[in-house]
């Protein structure tokens, strides 16, 4: 087993704070794996008949346990979550650690009865911290979902990755209350994967589908709820320019955007035209795990006229971004001078496919992909 340090520690201190912690993701993504790491005294696994049965009736079942509760699945007993509001309110020796799929109406339902005793820690792929520097490409190309990665072979990484996209369309999609013909769904996902790293225009994809524009945000609704993709919002800010304010689309798995693409193996990809897009999206998702915000505090920002960055946020009440380049040794551009400009910044990355670190100007800096996974320092 690969450990999950950092994902650990950041649970960790959540479990310190609040008496229920949600692990949230997609599936296969690890939660279950990463949760028995904490050596929970109570283990409940609700795909299990026999578990599930335990919790006919939760207040008689959980009320006089101590210690940390593991519930694994719980959107499929959405009914315990005014239970245990009341159980951590009346018993301060419990602390529950609840897994569940991503969807909308589990954080809905959650939130509404645990409001201030809920924390929420998404779970994503392995992160390059995990898996080593030597395995960067192997991260990349069979994706970071750790099934996939653990594959001993491309082939087998791709298989892998067909049939996850199979069961995601024909049984997690409708076990979310979701009724849409997978076959329906898997071509609007493969149109999307045409658009990964690109900005997303609803009108033009749904002329292309022939649907609505609002069905068109509705199957956008459902694959950003349930992690598959990443749409990066435009940051606004007052400037005399006219502001790109449509979002970027990113696949959040770069082996599934490969699968999906039917690139099968290492050279196909090198030699496919949506490589840099490819490596970009794995970058940026690595970057937005290093750098540790919540999804909505990612932005992207450009203007008509060309001048853009891939990724910007805010912190410590400062701005800063990245640019990510496919290249062997970034250099300056005149977008990225307009951006420094325009967007205030206190530093700009490039985060490049190379080795080597290095300054470019006294707040430009080009950064190896590499260096992401150790720290994040500003």
């Amino acid at each position: 087993m690969i450990p999950r340090k950092k994902d650990f520690q950041n649970i960790k201190r959540l479990l310190g704070l609040f008496p229920v912690t949600a692990i949230l993701g997609a599936r296969q993504c690890g939660k279950t794996t990463l949760a028995k790491t904490f050596d929970g005294d109570h283990y409940f696994d609700l795909e299990n008949p026999i578990d599930l049965a335990k919790l006919d009736n939760p207040k008689l079942s959980l009320q006089n346990l101590k210690g940390l509760i593991i519930i694994d699945e719980i959107q499929k007993a959405p009914g315990l979550f005014p239970i245990l509001r009341y159980l951590v309110d009346n018993n301060k020796k419990q602390k529950y650690l609840i897994l569940g799929s991503a969807s909308r109406n589990f954080i809905r339902q959650s939130n509404e009865s645990l409001a201030g005793r809920i924390a929420y820690y998404r779970l994503g792929g392995f992160r390059i911290y995990d898996v080593g520097n030597i395995n960067i490409q192997r991260l990349w190309f069979h994706g970071t979902l750790p099934p996939a990665y653990l594959a001993d072979t491309a082939e087998s990484a791709r298989l892998w990755c067909d049939n996850y996209i199979t069961t995601y369309l024909e049984r997690d999609i409708p076990q979310l209350g979701i009724n849409i013909p997978s076959a329906t769904m898997r071509r609007f996902w493969t149109m999307l994967s045409h658009y990964h790293a690109q900005i997303l225009n609803n009108a033009e994809l749904g002329r292309s589908f022939g649907v609505s524009d609002m069905t068109i945000r509705h199957y956008l609704e459902i694959l950003e709820g349930t992690y598959m993709i990443r749409l990066l919002r435009p940051w606004q800010v007052n400037v005399k320019k006219r502001l790109v304010k449509r979002p970027k689309i990113y696949l959040r798995d770069s082996g599934i955007f490969h699968a999906l693409m039917t690139v099968d193996k290492l050279e196909q990809l090198f030699a496919h035209p949506k490589l840099g897009a490819s490596w970009e999206g794995f970058a940026l998702e690595s970057a937005c795990q290093a750098i540790g915000r919540n999804d909505q505090d990612y932005y992207f920002w450009g203007t008509h006229s060309g001048a853009e960055v891939d990724l910007f946020w805010q912190s410590g009440g400062k701005n800063w971004a990245i640019e990510f380049k496919y290249l062997d040794a970034p250099v300056i551009t005149k977008s990225m001078r307009s951006a420094l400009t325009d967007l205030d910044l206190v530093h700009l990355w490039i985060v490049y496919p190379g080795n080597e670190k290095y300054k470019l100007s006294n707040n430009i800096s080009a950064l190896p992909l590499s260096s992401i996974g150790d720290a994040w320092e500003y």
